[in-house]
C-alpha cells in the first residue's frame, strides 16, 4: 500500500463552440479565448471572445466586412468594430456546429490590411535564419516591393544565396503575381508556394481550382519551381486513412516540383503512399504536359 498527492494539473487547451447566430468578440492582444456567458434561462449575457496579436487589423476592419476563420470552416460578418475590438456575427460553420481551437488562422478577404511586408519580429527572426537556414518563405506577399525588402535586409544581415519562397495567399498576390516574379526572379534561387487553404477563403472555393491552374502555368512559363501545398492527404497523415478526393488531390500534385505534408501521427505512411502515388502519375504527367504513354489495360 502506497499513499500519494495528485498536484496541480497543467491547464489544457478548449475549444469554443459556435453557430450560425452567434456572435464572437475579437479581442486585441494575446488573451486567452473564452465561451459565451449566459444567464439561467439561456440568454447571452458576454459574447465568446479570443484574441489577435496583429494590431494593424483593429485599425483597418470596417463594419459590414466578411471573416474567416480556420481555413474557412467558420464565416462571419463584423457588426461592430471598436479601437481594440470588433464583433463578428457568425453566419455559416461547417456542419452547422464548429469548435473554434487556438492557433487557428483568420482571414480578411475584403478588408485591406497596410501591413509591412516585414515586421520587426521577422526582422530578429532573419538573423536567426541566415546563419542556419537553407530558404525563407515570405508570407502573404502583395507587392514587389515586399521581395524587395527582404532582399535588402538578407543582403545586410550575409544572407544572399538563401532561396526565397513566395507564399502566394491572398487576392492581391494573385493579381500581381507576374510582376512578383518579376522581381523575385532579379535573385534566384526562386520558388513559389500555392498555399490553397489561405487562397481558397480569399478567393473563394469556387475559384480555387481555376486559380492554382493559372498559377501552376505562369510558373512554367518562368521556369519556377512550384510548392504544391495545404492538406495534401490530411486524412491518412492524421487518421492514416485517405479519401478518394485526397487522392485525386495527390496525384494533381505531380505537376508541381515539391508536395507538402502537414504533420501527423501517420506522417510516415502518407509519405510512403504519396511516393508511391506521385512515381505512377510521372509516366503520365510531366508538370503540364501529357506524357500520352502506352497503355497496358488491355495487354493480353
Amino acid at each position: 500500500m502506497a499513499k500519494g498527492s495528485v498536484g496541480k494539473l497543467p491547464p489544457q487547451p478548449q475549444a469554443i463552440t459556435l453557430a450560425p447566430g452567434d456572435s464572437l468578440m475579437i479581442m486585441q492582444g494575446e488573451i486567452l479565448g473564452k465561451p459565451a456567458v449566459l444567464d439561467k434561462t439561456g440568454n447571452l449575457l458576454e459574447p465568446a471572445s479570443i484574441g489577435c496579436s496583429l494590431p494593424e487589423v483593429f485599425r483597418d476592419v470596417k463594419i459590414g466586412e466578411r471573416i474567416f476563420f480556420d481555413d474557412g470552416k467558420i464565416a462571419g460578418i463584423i457588426r461592430e468594430v471598436g479601437q481594440d475590438k470588433f464583433l463578428v456575427e457568425i453566419t455559416c460553420v461547417v456542419n452547422e456546429i464548429a469548435k473554434l481551437k487556438s492557433e487557428k488562422g483568420i482571414n480578411l478577404p475584403d478588408t485591406t490590411l497596410n501591413l509591412p511586408a516585414l515586421t520587426e519580429k521577422d526582422i530578429q527572426d532573419l538573423e536567426f535564419v541566415t546563419q542556419f537556414g537553407d530558404m525563407v518563405a515570405l508570407s502573404f506577399v502583395r507587392r514587389p516591393e515586399d521581395i524587395e525588402q527582404l532582399i535588402t535586409e538578407l543582403k545586410r544581415l550575409g544572407g544572399e544565396n538563401l532561396g526565397i519562397i513566395l507564399k502566394i495567399e491572398n487576392q492581391r498576390a494573385f493579381d500581381e503575381l507576374p510582376r512578383l516574379l518579376l522581381t523575385a526572379m532579379q535573385r534566384p534561387p526562386l520558388a513559389v508556394m500555392v498555399a490553397r487553404g489561405d487562397l481558397g477563403v480569399e478567393l473563394g472555393f469556387e475559384r480555387l481550382s481555376e486559380v492554382q491552374e493559372e498559377i501552376l502555368w505562369l510558373c512554367e512559363a518562368a521556369h519556377i519551381p512550384v510548392i504544391w501545398a495545404t492538406q495534401v492527404l490530411e486524412s491518412m497523415a492524421k487518421g492514416g486513412m485517405p479519401s478518394r478526393a485526397e487522392v485525386t488531390d495527390a496525384a494533381m500534385g505531380s505537376r508541381a516540383e515539391c508536395v507538402m505534408l502537414n504533420k501527423g501521427a501517420y506522417i510516415d505512411k502518407a509519405l510512403h503512399f504519396l511516393c508511391d502515388v506521385l512515381g505512377r502519375m510521372q509516366d503520365h504527367q510531366d508538370k503540364k504536359t501529357s506524357m500520352l504513354r502506352k497503355l497496358s489495360i488491355s495487354d493480353l
